[in-house]
């Protein structure tokens, strides 16, 4: 019951955090340290993040469709091949190709030492500071029909930052739009779209990883974790996008900052373990 408990505020966390350019895989290893909890596992917060892309897939399945459907038609009807909706899904697939490659070639590495508590309070403040900057000083003038293979080479390279925990996926990409011109929802929107196959490859491709003794938590916990991500991310989707639309990020950036200053002090400190 209590690790159900504890599936519960950590599926919370996912929900809150992944469309948030603040790196929901920070929290869900920053957390649990705090909480006395332990570290849940690399293989525990890929699949949990199936349930916040399972949010994205609901909420964009309109768009996700019209998108997939073109591109398919593209493959086979020459007619097709200039439509904006089928070179979006090309930019989608070669957009993903960095951080599947990486992800499969650093996945040792990914799972041991990138979840240092060091290494991801460094990489919330500096990436942070790389939001912020990026916020301030772009263009914002590009809307998503203009983006290009140059931008989603681009946008997918940094997207495969986030293999740092602490980097966020979406704070890497948006930031990346943002110095492309695009603007805040249009970097925005092309994050989640992006950020589809990779999380979701992730999660299946940890799956099996579940049941190992080394995985902090089994099945049932990892469901339930799940379900609550699922749901909470959904209301958090429709939230960022309206947000987005009007205000900027300089919220997240001062949180992403002191949160990482914060961990570092309890670090030096000895509260922390890295």
């Amino acid at each position: 019951m209590l690790d159900l408990l504890k599936a519960v505020v950590l599926g919370l966390i996912q929900g809150l955090t992944e469309f948030l350019p603040v790196s929901s895989s920070a929290h869900l290893r920053i957390f649990p340290e705090w909480f006395g909890w332990g570290d849940p596992g690399a293989a525990f917060t890929a699949v949990i993040q199936i349930g916040t892309e399972l949010a994205v897939l609901l909420y964009f399945r309109h768009d996700i469709w019209r998108i997939a459907s073109t591109w398919v038609r593209s493959l086979f009807r020459p007619e097709y091949r200039g439509h904006a909706d089928a070179r979006m899904g090309w930019y989608v697939i070669v957009g993903s190709l960095p951080i599947v490659l990486l992800g499969i070639a650093l996945k040792d590495v990914i799972e041991r030492d990138f979840r240092n508590l060091w290494i991801i309070a460094t990489a919330l403040i500096v990436m942070g500071v790389i939001l912020g900057v990026a916020d301030r000083t772009a263009k914002q003038d590009r809307e998503l029909k203009q983006v290009g293979l140059k931008h989603a080479l681009l946008l997918g390279g940094a997207q495969a930052l986030a293999l740092v925990p602490g980097v966020s996926r979406s704070g890497a990409t948006i930031s990346m739009g943002l110095f492309l011109g695009l603007t805040r929802e249009a970097a925005t929107r092309f994050a989640f779209l992006l950020a589809i196959p990779a999380v979701v490859g992730a999660g299946l491709f940890e799956l099996k990883e579940i049941p190992n003794g080394e995985n902090t938590y089994g099945w049932g916990p990892t469901l339930v974790a799940t379900v609550v991500s699922f749901v909470v991310g959904y209301a958090a989707i429709a939230w960022l996008l309206r947000y987005v639309s009007t205000r900027s990020y300089a919220p997240f950036v001062l949180y992403r900052v002191a949160l990482g200053l914060l961990t570092m002090g309890l670090l030096a400190a000895g509260v922390l373990s890295a």
